[in-house]
């Protein structure tokens, strides 16, 4: 196989274009994209994409900490859920056989489930935000560190399954969480905890066979400038438009995963 294949590079193109457009959708679009229009094997699709997603993660925290926006605190409190649980799982895919029908079935199931989350979150936060405003103390929960650790914990195994959860599913918590912290504090924090997590959930990949390094740089010579690209354009298109599209599109992808 060439070290790199121009459908692969486009496809990573496409998701870092909207990645930069919309800050969203790089394993929830990047992973079944490999699975249903490539026919990756589930498991190499999600491990590829973790160490794709721990690479392009570790440039953002490198700026997100230069610009002091990120809580190292809270970032502790996630790992301290998700290391556990990634560890977790990733034995319970090698006992599955991270090549066999049965972890096929599993990661397809729950990237679908994990995608179709997604896509609600990119619909709805804002109304969930306002329905549960009342309810949150604006100092933050009183359990805060705990709830912080279990997110953690269910993030662990639903990136470590499907390589989707570290963004619109992290970010929406910490905001419920931490309702006085700033946004750009906020994603920062997410984005920081992404990078162990996907490192730790590819690593396990990789040990296990479900890594194809020649796709990975395919991905990654495309994404690099298509998250560059996407970063410009996002000031001239609504986030009205591109957010709902996006949505639709992962609303789809997510039930032919599903059923």
């Amino acid at each position: 196989m060439a070290a790199i294949n121009p459908l692969y590079t486009l496809s990573g193109f496409f998701v870092g274009l909207l990645v930069g457009l919309t800050g969203v959708g790089g394993g929830s679009l990047m992973t079944p994209l490999l699975v249903l229009l490539f026919g990756i094997h589930p498991a190499t699709a999600v491990g590829t994409d973790l160490l794709y997603a721990a690479a392009t993660k570790s440039v953002g925290t490198a700026v997100h900490g230069f610009n002091r926006s990120v809580d190292w605190r809270v970032v502790g409190r996630l790992a301290t859920g998700s290391v556990p649980t990634t560890l977790a799982t990733g034995l319970l895919l090698n006992w599955l056989g991270a090549g066999g029908d049965g972890s096929a079935k599993l990661i397809s199931f729950v990237l679908g489930i994990a995608v179709l989350i997604t896509a609600v979150l990119l619909l709805a936060r804002g109304r969930l935000l306002t329905y549960f405003g009342p309810y949150i103390n604006p100092d933050g929960p009183r359990h805060a560190r705990v709830l912080t650790m279990l997110t953690g914990a269910v993030l662990g195994v639903l990136v470590t399954l499907s390589s989707v959860g570290a963004g619109a599913l992290g970010v929406t918590a910490l905001v419920l969480l931490y309702p006085r912290m700033p946004t750009a504090r906020i994603v920062g924090s997410d984005i920081a905890h992404a990078v162990p997590l996907t490192l730790l959930a590819g690593s396990l990949h990789w040990w296990m066979g479900s890594v194809d390094w020649h796709l990975l740089l395919s991905l990654l010579t495309g994404s690099v400038p298509g998250i560059v690209v996407g970063s410009m354009l996002a000031v001239r298109v609504p986030d009205r438009v591109i957010r709902p599209a996006l949505a639709c599109v992962l609303a789809i992808v997510g039930g032919r995963l599903v059923f």
